[in-house]
């Protein structure tokens, strides 16, 4: 099992947005020292928490300074942005990583956002289908462009100077293009099928109960089968909430207690998300009420903590519910103490990864 991470980032309001900046650029820099063989970073405009307003400049801010580590968004919202300059940010960006990019996309989740650029009444789920069609058009295309949609409609047909090459939008540095991922927020997601058919691969969320990640599998199965593909665990990425101290005290307090920053993620998402209908992705029996859910409840039932024994026996406990996945993405939080939040990460690469596989194949040879 590969080793990389996401984060959305969610930093408490008020933070210096400098500081969580350089935060989140220093996770990616230990990642990469580490070994960890991806990052993602989120975006969003209109939030004072969730403070990358844009993945690709993020992702452009750290390759020089990344030797190995593949460098992803996490996504591009694609309702936010016009086709056109997606396509052309993303193979400018493909250029500068020389193939360590990987291309994350979605509608966007957050409804501030899909006010702010007029989308709120729209049908966010088809500007993004369409999108995602342009920015492949453009990229398979020659100008002079003439793409018609419902939401764009892109041409460079009356300014096209072909010897001078107005008109013209680079096509990105991987054939045909940067892999493709998306994430996967609901449990038995019609998107993972069929961005598998279009040849994509799926991210599972880290804030979905471990039951409803196991819904996935099947629909990305079904996805490759449509698309005549093999379906490989080793294309399938779940990210997950972990925390990994030296001892079990220090564990159980930084991610568990009312003060630490897991607790505070979890209570700014799952009120966003509760507010915004979706209080299903925390709740094992769905016709239970919304107000089961707690914040107590849904750190007890996602975030993975303790020693490095622990933690390791608590990731084959979950692989062993969910089934076999290719990369486990260990979701970023804020530094609340950057010391811990450090060593958990080395934890993680140095102990628990190289126990996870050990189990793991030791499982393997003796079936």
């Amino acid at each position: 099992m590969k080793l990389g991470f996401f984060t959305m980032p969610i930093h408490p309001v008020g933070r210096n947005l400098t500081e969580t900046l350089k935060e989140d650029r220093e996770l990616a820099l230990i990642a990469d020292r580490l070994g960890f063989t991806e990052g993602y970073f989120g975006e969003h405009v209109t939030d004072a928490a969730e403070t990358i307003t844009n993945s690709l400049l993020f992702v452009a801010w750290l390759l020089n300074e990344t030797k190995n580590i593949k460098l992803g968004t996490g996504t591009i919202n694609l309702p936010s942005h016009h086709p056109a300059m997606v396509a052309g940010e993303v193979a400018m960006i493909d250029h500068m990583a020389e193939g360590r990019f990987i291309m994350g996309i979605s509608p966007g989740g957050l409804l501030s956002d899909a006010e702010v650029f007029g989308n709120l009444d729209k049908d966010r789920t088809a500007m993004f289908v369409e999108a995602i069609d342009h920015i492949l058009n453009i990229w398979a295309g020659e100008p002079p462009y003439n793409l018609k949609g419902q939401f764009w409609n892109i041409t460079t047909e009356r300014t096209h100077i072909p010897e001078l090459g107005q008109g013209y939008i680079h096509k990105p540095y991987q054939n045909p293009h940067p892999p493709i991922v998306v994430t996967a927020v609901a449990p038995f997601s019609k998107g993972v099928s069929e961005a598998a058919a279009r040849g994509w691969d799926p991210i599972s969320a880290n804030f979905l109960l471990p039951k409803w990640v196991k819904t996935h599998w099947p629909k990305y199965v079904e996805g490759c089968e449509k698309g005549g593909r093999r379906a490989d665990p080793a294309n399938w990425r779940v990210a997950k909430s972990i925390f990994v101290a030296e001892d079990m005290d220090t564990a159980r307090r930084y991610a568990t207690e009312p003060d630490s920053p897991y607790y505070f993620y979890y209570r700014s998402l799952a009120t966003k998300l509760i507010k915004n209908g979706r209080a299903n992705l925390f709740k094992s029996d769905q016709n239970a009420p919304d107000s089961s859910v707690t914040v107590e409840s849904v750190v007890d039932q996602l975030v993975i903590w303790g020693t490095p024994e622990k933690v390791t026996d608590d990731l084959l406990a979950f692989r062993e519910e969910v089934g076999d996945f290719g990369t486990l993405l260990y979701a970023g939080h804020d530094w609340a103490d950057r010391g811990l939040a450090i060593r958990s990460m080395e934890l993680m690469a140095e102990k628990v990864m190289p126990a996870v596989d050990s189990a793991t194949v030791t499982a393997t040879e003796a079936a």
